[in-house]
């Protein structure tokens, strides 16, 4: 069942790749749940694996990274105390990715990792995922639960038979928990959680926007899921809204207008089913240079107003949502 007509929605299990590594035709598509099995078969070097988590509120954030892109696996943890502007962050990195094993599919199995100071967990458990996390001075403990008939957005992007994407974008995934740092502690109870799921084979240069956000907003449970550049022209979009737990999917490409020479200035995302304006409160600038791989990221939290046409054409109007934003710029 297609809920608007324009891109095949997938209701069974599918395998990523051919038996040779390329894109298996039957895998591309959107679904409401996860049914993508990512093994990724040759290809060395442009293979890319991440779980990154999110969880933010006006106060304070958490964002955990694991990492594999075959030269090297990332272990990250950040957390930004926005009431006083300061921010704690460990990353380690192994070459070759030694001692990162990654699953298939999403939540499958759990992962960790220890040394060069951090230990971090995702651990997989009966009533969510959990994030441990400690190096010095600081530890986590937070369970992103979920909830019975939780719908997600999985969809893969096909440049080509040889570089395509799964990704698989989870909000408004209910948070509890806390961090202690330096003698502090900082609740996320009552807060939503977001999962990044990526599994793909990736050209060298790529360029991304990404917005996300998740909460109650006029009594409805929302969830904003937004991409734009890496997608245009493949006739597919990670564009979805996620309301009450029930998955729209948006087949638009979203234009967004922003000023990269101040990043502080309100960004405007819109389609005809996309109304936002993004006021950013703290721009987090990452700049990684690491032999043949750079980047550059601008991931900007802040507030999103406007409205949103879910399935329906229910309009849904965002007064107050804490989100984020971002531009990446990457060679890998």
């Amino acid at each position: 069942m297609k809920r608007d007509g324009t891109e095949r929605e997938l209701t069974e299990a599918v395998d990523l790749c051919t038996a040779d590594g390329r894109l298996n035709p039957a895998a591309v598509g959107w679904s409401p749940t996860p049914v993508h099995r990512c093994a990724l078969p040759g290809s060395w070097g442009r293979r890319k694996r991440w779980d990154y988590w999110c969880v933010a509120t006006p106060t304070h954030v958490l964002s955990v990274t694991y990492a594999d892109v075959d030269y090297l696996g990332l272990a990250d943890v950040w957390f930004l105390d926005l009431v006083h502007g300061r921010t704690a962050n460990r990353s380690a990195i192994s070459p070759l990715s030694r001692g990162f094993a990654m699953p298939e599919r999403v939540g499958a199995s759990s992962m960790s990792f220890g040394g060069r100071g951090l230990r971090l967990a995702i651990a997989e458990e009966a009533e969510g995922t959990r994030l441990t996390a400690s190096f010095a001075g600081f530890d986590c403990d937070v369970v992103l639960a979920r909830p019975a008939g939780h719908e997600s957005l999985s969809v893969v992007i096909p440049w080509s038979e040889q570089r395509f994407q799964c990704t698989t974008k989870d909000n408004t995934r209910p948070a509890s928990g806390r961090v202690r740092w330096e003698g502090e502690e900082w609740s996320f109870d009552g807060a939503y959680g977001c999962l990044d799921f990526g599994r793909g084979k990736w050209p060298y240069r790529t360029v991304w926007n990404w917005g996300s956000a998740s909460g109650v907003d006029g009594g409805r449970t929302l969830g904003l899921q937004l991409g734009g550049k890496w997608t245009a022209g493949t006739g597919m979009t990670e564009n979805a809204l996620c309301v009450d737990g029930r998955l729209s999917k948006l087949s638009e490409e979203l234009v967004w207008e922003y000023d990269s020479a101040d990043w502080m200035r309100p960004w405007r995302i819109r389609s005809s089913r996309v109304d936002l304006t993004f006021t950013p409160v703290y721009d987090k600038r990452s700049r990684m240079q690491l032999g043949v791989a750079e980047s550059e990221v601008h991931q900007c939290f802040g507030r999103y107003s406007g409205s949103v046409v879910a399935d329906g054409d229910e309009v849904i109007p965002v007064t107050d949502l804490f989100g984020w934003v971002e531009e990446a710029r990457w060679r890998w």
